[in-house]
Protein backbone atom coordinates (compact mmCIF):
# COMPACT_ATOMS: atom_id res chain seq x y z
CA UNK A 1 0.00 0.00 0.00
CA UNK A 2 2.10 2.85 -1.42
CA UNK A 3 2.13 5.80 -3.49
CA UNK A 4 1.33 9.48 -3.00
CA UNK A 5 -0.24 9.51 0.67
CA UNK A 6 2.01 9.47 3.52
CA UNK A 7 1.84 5.88 5.54
CA UNK A 8 1.48 6.72 9.82
CA UNK A 9 0.85 4.23 12.77
CA UNK A 10 -2.66 4.14 13.61
CA UNK A 11 -1.86 5.22 17.03
CA UNK A 12 -1.45 8.82 15.50
CA UNK A 13 -5.21 9.12 14.35
CA UNK A 14 -6.71 6.26 16.92
CA UNK A 15 -6.92 5.74 21.02
CA UNK A 16 -7.48 2.95 22.98
CA UNK A 17 -11.37 3.45 24.19
CA UNK A 18 -13.27 1.43 27.32
CA UNK A 19 -16.38 1.41 28.69
CA UNK A 20 -16.48 -1.10 31.08
CA UNK A 21 -19.57 -2.25 32.82
CA UNK A 22 -19.73 -5.46 35.60
CA UNK A 23 -22.12 -7.75 34.51
CA UNK A 24 -25.53 -7.78 36.02
CA UNK A 25 -27.80 -11.06 36.82
CA UNK A 26 -31.18 -10.41 35.05
CA UNK A 27 -29.34 -7.42 32.58
CA UNK A 28 -29.40 -8.02 29.21
CA UNK A 29 -26.27 -7.66 26.98
CA UNK A 30 -26.43 -7.65 23.00
CA UNK A 31 -23.14 -9.10 22.13
CA UNK A 32 -21.26 -7.96 18.99
CA UNK A 33 -18.79 -9.83 16.72
CA UNK A 34 -16.23 -9.43 13.93
CA UNK A 35 -16.14 -11.33 10.61
CA UNK A 36 -13.23 -12.36 8.92
CA UNK A 37 -11.39 -11.00 5.93
CA UNK A 38 -13.34 -7.31 6.09
CA UNK A 39 -16.51 -8.70 6.76
CA UNK A 40 -17.70 -6.26 8.96
CA UNK A 41 -19.05 -6.64 12.28
CA UNK A 42 -22.14 -8.32 13.16
CA UNK A 43 -24.37 -9.08 16.62
CA UNK A 44 -23.79 -12.47 18.08
CA UNK A 45 -26.50 -12.17 19.66
CA UNK A 46 -27.91 -11.32 23.25
CA UNK A 47 -27.17 -12.85 27.09
CA UNK A 48 -28.04 -12.67 30.43
CA UNK A 49 -25.72 -10.74 32.66
CA UNK A 50 -25.19 -14.15 34.53
CA UNK A 51 -24.37 -16.13 31.50
CA UNK A 52 -21.13 -14.50 30.98
CA UNK A 53 -17.52 -15.60 31.94
CA UNK A 54 -16.06 -11.95 32.19
CA UNK A 55 -16.03 -9.41 34.81
CA UNK A 56 -16.35 -6.80 32.93
CA UNK A 57 -17.69 -6.15 29.44
CA UNK A 58 -16.82 -2.99 27.50
CA UNK A 59 -19.54 -0.98 25.69
CA UNK A 60 -18.95 -0.08 22.17
CA UNK A 61 -20.37 3.20 19.91
CA UNK A 62 -20.75 3.92 16.18
CA UNK A 63 -16.81 4.16 14.58
CA UNK A 64 -15.26 2.43 17.02
CA UNK A 65 -12.54 0.33 15.72
CA UNK A 66 -13.07 -3.06 17.20
CA UNK A 67 -10.37 -6.12 17.16
CA UNK A 68 -10.58 -9.86 17.71
CA UNK A 69 -7.10 -10.37 19.27
CA UNK A 70 -6.95 -14.23 18.02
CA UNK A 71 -7.94 -13.56 14.34
CA UNK A 72 -7.22 -9.99 13.72
CA UNK A 73 -4.27 -12.09 11.67
CA UNK A 74 -7.42 -12.98 9.71
CA UNK A 75 -8.73 -9.56 8.99
CA UNK A 76 -11.17 -9.64 11.66
CA UNK A 77 -10.96 -6.07 12.12
CA UNK A 78 -14.07 -3.73 11.57
CA UNK A 79 -15.56 -0.48 12.88
CA UNK A 80 -18.76 -0.15 14.55
CA UNK A 81 -21.62 0.77 12.33
CA UNK A 82 -24.73 2.97 13.75
CA UNK A 83 -27.22 -0.38 14.17
CA UNK A 84 -24.52 -2.03 16.76
CA UNK A 85 -24.35 0.87 18.76
CA UNK A 86 -24.49 -0.34 22.49
CA UNK A 87 -23.47 -3.36 22.32
CA UNK A 88 -20.71 -5.31 24.24
CA UNK A 89 -17.69 -6.88 24.14
CA UNK A 90 -15.42 -8.92 26.04
CA UNK A 91 -11.64 -8.24 26.61
CA UNK A 92 -10.88 -10.60 23.57
CA UNK A 93 -12.44 -7.50 21.71
CA UNK A 94 -10.60 -4.25 22.31
CA UNK A 95 -11.62 -1.19 21.11
CA UNK A 96 -9.61 2.08 19.59
CA UNK A 97 -11.90 5.55 19.19
CA UNK A 98 -10.59 7.51 15.47
CA UNK A 99 -9.70 10.89 16.23
CA UNK A 100 -11.93 13.01 14.54
CA UNK A 101 -9.32 15.69 12.94
CA UNK A 102 -7.41 12.82 11.93
CA UNK A 103 -9.02 9.71 10.76
CA UNK A 104 -12.05 9.49 8.77
CA UNK A 105 -13.85 5.89 10.16
CA UNK A 106 -15.35 5.09 6.73
CA UNK A 107 -11.78 5.63 5.42
CA UNK A 108 -10.49 2.79 8.17
CA UNK A 109 -13.54 0.37 6.79
CA UNK A 110 -12.11 0.37 3.28
CA UNK A 111 -8.91 -0.28 4.95
CA UNK A 112 -9.96 -3.40 7.08
CA UNK A 113 -10.95 -4.81 3.27
CA UNK A 114 -7.55 -5.03 1.87
CA UNK A 115 -5.10 -7.68 1.55
CA UNK A 116 -1.98 -5.49 2.53
CA UNK A 117 -3.71 -4.23 5.57
CA UNK A 118 -4.38 -8.33 6.74
CA UNK A 119 -0.95 -8.60 6.06
CA UNK A 120 0.25 -6.35 8.06
CA UNK A 121 -2.15 -7.88 11.08
CA UNK A 122 -0.85 -11.38 10.64
CA UNK A 123 2.67 -9.97 11.05
CA UNK A 124 2.14 -7.82 14.42
CA UNK A 125 0.29 -11.03 15.73
CA UNK A 126 3.39 -13.47 15.07
CA UNK A 127 5.45 -14.49 17.98
CA UNK A 128 2.76 -13.08 21.14
CA UNK A 129 1.61 -15.52 23.38
CA UNK A 130 -2.20 -16.98 23.45
CA UNK A 131 -2.36 -18.45 20.14
CA UNK A 132 -1.06 -15.61 18.74
CA UNK A 133 -2.86 -12.85 19.61
CA UNK A 134 -2.27 -9.66 18.65
CA UNK A 135 -1.47 -7.23 21.51
CA UNK A 136 -3.30 -4.03 21.33
CA UNK A 137 -0.20 -1.64 21.33
CA UNK A 138 1.06 -3.73 18.67
CA UNK A 139 -2.37 -3.34 16.59
CA UNK A 140 -1.30 0.59 17.08
CA UNK A 141 2.08 0.12 15.16
CA UNK A 142 0.29 -1.14 11.34
CA UNK A 143 1.03 2.01 9.15
CA UNK A 144 -1.70 3.12 7.21
CA UNK A 145 -2.24 5.81 4.58
CA UNK A 146 -3.71 8.71 5.78
CA UNK A 147 -4.34 11.54 3.06
CA UNK A 148 -5.98 14.77 4.51
CA UNK A 149 -9.19 14.56 6.12
CA UNK A 150 -11.13 16.36 2.59
CA UNK A 151 -9.03 13.74 0.76
CA UNK A 152 -9.98 10.54 2.74
CA UNK A 153 -13.64 11.56 2.78
CA UNK A 154 -13.63 12.54 -1.25
CA UNK A 155 -12.14 8.99 -1.94
CA UNK A 156 -14.88 7.29 0.66
CA UNK A 157 -17.32 9.00 -1.47
CA UNK A 158 -16.06 7.88 -4.78
CA UNK A 159 -15.74 4.32 -3.06
CA UNK A 160 -18.92 3.99 -1.66
CA UNK A 161 -20.24 4.98 -4.89
CA UNK A 162 -18.49 2.29 -6.85
CA UNK A 163 -19.34 -0.57 -4.45
CA UNK A 164 -22.85 0.29 -5.04
CA UNK A 165 -22.69 -0.40 -8.89
CA UNK A 166 -20.71 -3.38 -8.61
CA UNK A 167 -23.31 -4.71 -5.73
CA UNK A 168 -26.64 -3.23 -8.22
CA UNK A 169 -24.75 -5.80 -10.83
CA UNK A 170 -24.17 -8.51 -8.66
CA UNK A 171 -28.12 -8.57 -8.08
CA UNK A 172 -29.37 -7.75 -11.48
CA UNK A 173 -26.99 -11.06 -12.11
CA UNK A 174 -28.54 -12.99 -9.27
CA UNK A 175 -32.03 -11.81 -10.72
CA UNK A 176 -32.00 -13.09 -14.02
CA UNK A 177 -31.03 -16.74 -12.67
CA UNK A 178 -33.77 -16.79 -10.14
CA UNK A 179 -36.34 -15.44 -12.77
CA UNK A 180 -34.82 -18.08 -15.40
CA UNK A 181 -35.65 -20.96 -12.66
CA UNK A 182 -38.69 -19.78 -12.35
CA UNK A 183 -39.73 -19.70 -15.71
CA UNK A 184 -38.25 -23.13 -15.99
CA UNK A 185 -40.86 -24.41 -13.04
CA UNK A 186 -43.44 -22.24 -14.73
CA UNK A 187 -43.20 -23.89 -18.07
CA UNK A 188 -42.97 -27.33 -16.25
CA UNK A 189 -46.30 -26.50 -14.48
CA UNK A 190 -48.11 -25.12 -17.94
CA UNK A 191 -46.61 -28.54 -19.84
CA UNK A 192 -47.94 -30.84 -17.11
CA UNK A 193 -51.23 -28.91 -17.03
CA UNK A 194 -51.96 -28.55 -20.27
CA UNK A 195 -53.85 -31.73 -21.63
CA UNK A 196 -56.61 -33.05 -20.26
CA UNK A 197 -55.66 -36.67 -21.71
CA UNK A 198 -52.78 -37.27 -18.69
CA UNK A 199 -53.84 -39.81 -16.61
CA UNK A 200 -53.93 -38.85 -12.83
CA UNK A 201 -52.41 -42.10 -10.61
CA UNK A 202 -50.98 -42.41 -7.05
CA UNK A 203 -47.36 -42.24 -7.41
CA UNK A 204 -46.46 -45.21 -5.89
CA UNK A 205 -48.13 -46.68 -9.19
CA UNK A 206 -45.45 -45.73 -11.70
CA UNK A 207 -42.95 -47.06 -8.64
CA UNK A 208 -41.13 -50.64 -8.87
CA UNK A 209 -40.20 -50.13 -5.23
CA UNK A 210 -40.48 -47.36 -2.83
CA UNK A 211 -37.23 -47.85 0.17
CA UNK A 212 -36.69 -45.80 3.00
CA UNK A 213 -33.67 -45.46 5.17
CA UNK A 214 -33.17 -47.63 8.15
CA UNK A 215 -34.05 -45.48 10.68
CA UNK A 216 -30.73 -45.24 12.84
CA UNK A 217 -27.86 -43.05 12.79
CA UNK A 218 -24.87 -44.24 10.52
CA UNK A 219 -21.60 -45.44 11.89
CA UNK A 220 -19.74 -43.65 10.11
CA UNK A 221 -16.20 -43.90 9.33
CA UNK A 222 -12.90 -42.06 7.89
CA UNK A 223 -12.76 -43.20 4.58
CA UNK A 224 -15.36 -46.00 3.17
CA UNK A 225 -18.28 -45.21 1.08
CA UNK A 226 -20.01 -42.38 1.23
CA UNK A 227 -23.49 -42.18 3.04
CA UNK A 228 -25.84 -39.81 1.70
CA UNK A 229 -27.86 -37.26 3.69
CA UNK A 230 -30.59 -34.20 3.08
CA UNK A 231 -27.42 -31.72 2.76
CA UNK A 232 -26.61 -34.00 -0.12
CA UNK A 233 -29.30 -33.94 -2.14
CA UNK A 234 -29.72 -30.91 -4.72
CA UNK A 235 -32.70 -29.75 -6.63
CA UNK A 236 -32.02 -32.47 -9.34
CA UNK A 237 -28.10 -33.14 -8.20
CA UNK A 238 -26.67 -35.03 -6.15
CA UNK A 239 -23.72 -34.48 -4.43
CA UNK A 240 -21.20 -37.79 -3.04
CA UNK A 241 -17.77 -35.72 -3.41
CA UNK A 242 -17.94 -34.08 -0.09
CA UNK A 243 -20.84 -36.68 1.76
CA UNK A 244 -19.80 -38.67 4.90
CA UNK A 245 -18.47 -42.20 4.94
CA UNK A 246 -19.24 -45.85 6.34
CA UNK A 247 -17.32 -48.67 6.04
CA UNK A 248 -18.37 -51.58 4.15
CA UNK A 249 -19.77 -53.40 6.62
CA UNK A 250 -21.76 -50.66 7.10
CA UNK A 251 -22.57 -49.89 3.84
CA UNK A 252 -23.96 -53.50 3.68
CA UNK A 253 -26.38 -53.50 6.68
CA UNK A 254 -27.79 -49.75 5.61
CA UNK A 255 -28.36 -51.03 1.97
CA UNK A 256 -30.35 -54.47 3.55
CA UNK A 257 -33.56 -53.05 2.00
CA UNK A 258 -31.73 -52.56 -1.40
CA UNK A 259 -28.89 -50.28 -3.01
CA UNK A 260 -29.47 -47.60 -5.18
CA UNK A 261 -29.16 -48.19 -8.88
CA UNK A 262 -29.24 -46.01 -11.70
CA UNK A 263 -31.74 -44.05 -12.35
CA UNK A 264 -33.13 -44.24 -8.75
CA UNK A 265 -34.82 -40.91 -7.44
CA UNK A 266 -33.27 -39.89 -4.00
CA UNK A 267 -35.54 -38.08 -2.24
CA UNK A 268 -35.56 -35.99 1.00
CA UNK A 269 -38.09 -36.77 3.01
CA UNK A 270 -37.59 -34.69 6.39
CA UNK A 271 -36.11 -31.93 7.44
CA UNK A 272 -36.30 -27.90 5.88
CA UNK A 273 -34.95 -29.74 2.01
CA UNK A 274 -38.14 -31.97 2.64
CA UNK A 275 -38.91 -32.91 -1.10
CA UNK A 276 -35.37 -32.22 -2.98
CA UNK A 277 -34.75 -34.90 -5.40
CA UNK A 278 -31.83 -35.97 -7.48
CA UNK A 279 -31.31 -39.29 -9.83
CA UNK A 280 -28.71 -42.01 -9.36
CA UNK A 281 -26.02 -41.70 -11.98
CA UNK A 282 -24.15 -44.59 -13.27
CA UNK A 283 -21.26 -45.37 -10.59
CA UNK A 284 -22.23 -43.88 -7.80
CA UNK A 285 -22.31 -45.76 -5.08
CA UNK A 286 -23.47 -44.85 -1.39
CA UNK A 287 -26.04 -45.93 1.23
CA UNK A 288 -29.09 -43.95 2.71
CA UNK A 289 -28.45 -41.85 5.66
CA UNK A 290 -31.81 -40.70 7.81
CA UNK A 291 -33.87 -38.89 6.42
CA UNK A 292 -33.51 -39.30 2.57
CA UNK A 293 -35.34 -42.37 0.63
CA UNK A 294 -35.05 -43.96 -2.70
CA UNK A 295 -37.94 -44.03 -5.59
CA UNK A 296 -37.21 -46.67 -7.66
CA UNK A 297 -39.26 -45.92 -11.37
CA UNK A 298 -41.33 -48.46 -12.95
CA UNK A 299 -39.70 -48.06 -16.43
CA UNK A 300 -42.53 -49.57 -18.17
CA UNK A 301 -44.67 -47.18 -16.86
CA UNK A 302 -42.19 -44.16 -16.45
CA UNK A 303 -39.14 -42.54 -17.49
CA UNK A 304 -36.97 -41.70 -14.95
CA UNK A 305 -35.98 -38.20 -15.86
CA UNK A 306 -39.92 -37.37 -16.25
CA UNK A 307 -40.25 -38.70 -12.61
CA UNK A 308 -38.03 -36.32 -11.75
CA UNK A 309 -39.15 -33.45 -13.29
CA UNK A 310 -42.40 -33.38 -12.05
CA UNK A 311 -41.50 -34.61 -8.06
CA UNK A 312 -39.55 -31.20 -8.35
CA UNK A 313 -42.45 -29.50 -10.31
CA UNK A 314 -45.10 -27.32 -8.64
CA UNK A 315 -47.28 -29.93 -9.63
CA UNK A 316 -45.97 -31.87 -6.68
CA UNK A 317 -44.00 -30.12 -4.60
CA UNK A 318 -45.43 -26.39 -3.98
CA UNK A 319 -49.62 -27.96 -4.69
CA UNK A 320 -49.14 -31.02 -2.76
CA UNK A 321 -45.74 -31.38 -0.86
CA UNK A 322 -45.13 -27.63 0.51
CA UNK A 323 -49.16 -27.41 2.02
CA UNK A 324 -48.29 -30.87 4.05
CA UNK A 325 -44.96 -29.17 5.76
CA UNK A 326 -46.40 -25.45 7.05
CA UNK A 327 -46.71 -25.09 10.71
CA UNK A 328 -44.88 -28.55 11.22
CA UNK A 329 -41.98 -28.15 13.62
CA UNK A 330 -40.77 -31.04 12.35
CA UNK A 331 -40.99 -31.20 8.37
CA UNK A 332 -41.51 -34.83 7.15
CA UNK A 333 -43.06 -36.51 4.50
CA UNK A 334 -45.24 -39.83 6.13
CA UNK A 335 -44.42 -42.50 3.56
CA UNK A 336 -48.43 -43.69 3.09
CA UNK A 337 -48.82 -39.54 2.16
CA UNK A 338 -45.90 -40.10 -0.12
CA UNK A 339 -47.46 -43.46 -1.92
CA UNK A 340 -50.42 -41.14 -2.25
CA UNK A 341 -49.65 -38.21 -4.16
CA UNK A 342 -51.21 -37.55 -7.73
CA UNK A 343 -49.02 -38.31 -10.56
CA UNK A 344 -50.32 -37.44 -14.10
CA UNK A 345 -48.83 -39.74 -16.42
CA UNK A 346 -49.04 -39.22 -19.90
CA UNK A 347 -47.82 -41.73 -22.12
CA UNK A 348 -44.15 -42.95 -22.47
CA UNK A 349 -43.41 -41.21 -25.45
CA UNK A 350 -44.80 -37.71 -24.94
CA UNK A 351 -42.99 -38.14 -21.43
CA UNK A 352 -39.77 -38.32 -23.92
CA UNK A 353 -40.96 -35.52 -25.63
CA UNK A 354 -41.71 -33.04 -22.56
CA UNK A 355 -38.07 -34.58 -20.83
CA UNK A 356 -36.05 -33.30 -24.48
CA UNK A 357 -38.24 -29.99 -24.26
CA UNK A 358 -37.12 -29.18 -20.27
CA UNK A 359 -33.84 -30.91 -20.79
CA UNK A 360 -33.33 -28.07 -23.29
CA UNK A 361 -34.42 -25.14 -21.25
CA UNK A 362 -32.40 -26.42 -18.00
CA UNK A 363 -29.59 -26.22 -20.50
CA UNK A 364 -29.87 -22.71 -21.14
CA UNK A 365 -30.66 -22.11 -17.75
CA UNK A 366 -26.98 -23.37 -16.39
CA UNK A 367 -25.51 -21.82 -19.51
CA UNK A 368 -27.02 -18.56 -17.94
CA UNK A 369 -25.77 -19.70 -14.47
CA UNK A 370 -22.33 -20.57 -15.63
CA UNK A 371 -21.93 -16.79 -17.03
CA UNK A 372 -23.76 -15.26 -14.14
CA UNK A 373 -20.62 -17.33 -11.96
CA UNK A 374 -18.05 -16.32 -14.20
CA UNK A 375 -18.78 -12.50 -14.42
CA UNK A 376 -19.36 -12.55 -10.06
CA UNK A 377 -15.71 -13.79 -9.97
CA UNK A 378 -14.75 -10.52 -12.04
CA UNK A 379 -17.24 -8.93 -9.64
CA UNK A 380 -15.21 -9.86 -6.68
CA UNK A 381 -12.31 -8.63 -8.05
CA UNK A 382 -13.09 -5.60 -9.34
CA UNK A 383 -13.06 -4.05 -5.71
CA UNK A 384 -9.95 -5.06 -4.41
CA UNK A 385 -8.73 -3.41 -7.40
CA UNK A 386 -10.85 -0.22 -6.55
CA UNK A 387 -9.09 -0.20 -2.73
CA UNK A 388 -5.63 -0.55 -4.32
CA UNK A 389 -6.28 2.64 -6.05
CA UNK A 390 -7.53 4.40 -3.45
CA UNK A 391 -4.96 3.51 -1.08
CA UNK A 392 -2.12 4.40 -3.73
CA UNK A 393 -4.35 8.13 -4.47
CA UNK A 394 -5.21 6.89 -7.84
CA UNK A 395 -8.86 7.47 -7.62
Amino acid sequence: MTGGFPIVPLGRVALPVERPEVPAAGTVYRQIGVKLWGGGAYERGSIDGSQTRYKTLSRVEADDIIVNKIWARNGSVAVVPEGLSGCYASSEFPTFAPIPEKLDSRWFHWLTRTKTFWEQCDEKSRGTSGKNRIRPELFLEIGIPLPPLSEQRRIVARIAELAAKIEEARNLRRQSVQEADALARSVTHQILRSSGEYREVPLESVCADIIDNLHSNPVYAEEGVPCVRSPDVGWGELWLDKTLRTSEEEYIRRTGRGEPQPDDIVLVREGGGTGKAAIVKEGQRFSLGQRVMLLRPDKNLVQPKFLLQQLLSPAIHEEQVVPLLKGSASPHLNIGVLRKLRFLLPSLSEQARIVIYLDSIRARIDALTCIQAETAAELDALLPSILDKAFKGKL
